[in-house]
Parts: structure tokens; sequence; C-alpha cells
């Protein structure tokens, strides 16, 4: 591990998230998992402020958004991270159910490091998960 900051979930779906913590906590990493509900959530968290404000103000060693959240979108949320100095270096998967060129694009223009399209099916969406949570978590290497 390069470093033991939470993995962060933005996901507001019951069963993708009980999904995509199942397959995360299953890999036995280190890292906590931090669960937000929504983008204002997200941001909270990051910004170390809310129910957030006594977290230990390490960065996400990753930050898996949905898109399509409640209050503030993952798309928002991405951007407002990748335009600050000291949130930028987070990478961002979006795993999200919108296969929409559009979506893909805008994400892409915006920073985002990865876009993986929810599997309906639940083996590869578990999957999916571990993949993220492998590589993210444990083999990239991000600035400190």
């Amino acid at each position: 591990m390069n470093n033991f900051g939470p993995l962060l979930i933005a996901e507001d779906n019951d069963m993708d998230l009980e999904l995509a913590l199942e397959a995360l906590k299953s890999l036995n990493l280190a890292n906590e998992i931090a669960v937000v509900r929504d983008g204002v959530e997200a941001l909270d968290f990051l910004y170390c402020r809310g129910e957030y404000k006594d977290r230990e103000p390490l960065n996400p060693v990753v930050a898996l958004l949905d898109i399509k959240m409640p209050k503030v979108t993952g798309i928002e949320v991405l951007e407002t991270i990748k335009k600050d100095k000291d949130l930028q270096n987070i990478p961002i998967v979006m795993l999200t159910s919108s296969s929409e060129d559009i979506d893909v694009r805008k994400c892409y223009d915006l920073g985002a490091n990865a876009f993986v399209v929810k599997p309906v099916d639940f083996d590869q969406f578990n999957s999916a998960v571990k993949e993220i949570g492998l590589f993210w978590g444990v083999s990239n290497k991000t600035p400190n």
C-alpha cells in the first residue's frame, strides 16, 4: 500500500454500495473505506467539514464517484476536486451506470483517471470493483 489514506466511495444506490463494499472488504485492504451518499457529503469529507470536521485530513488514495447523485452530482464533485491544488492529485474513478459518450467525454475532460460502467451482472460488478481497489488502492503511487 502506498499510504493508508481512505478509499472514498460516493454512491447513493443501496444495492450498488453493498456490492462494492463487499468486493472491497474481500480484498482485506488496510485502508479505511469511507462511504458518502451524495455529492455534498463527498465534498464535506474531502474538505473535513460538517460531520467530517474531526477526521484525519488525509486525502483518499482513490475516490469512486457515481455520476447521478443527489444534491451535487459526481461530475460537479470531480470538477471541484480537479480545480483544487490540494485535492487535484486524488485519483478519480467514475463508477457509474451511464455509458453515454457525453458523460465519458466530460469526465475525462475534467480530469477523471478512469470511467467504469457498472456491470449489471453481479460477478462482473464484483470483479470490476476488486480490480479498481487493487490497482488504485495498492499498486498506484500518488504524490504525497
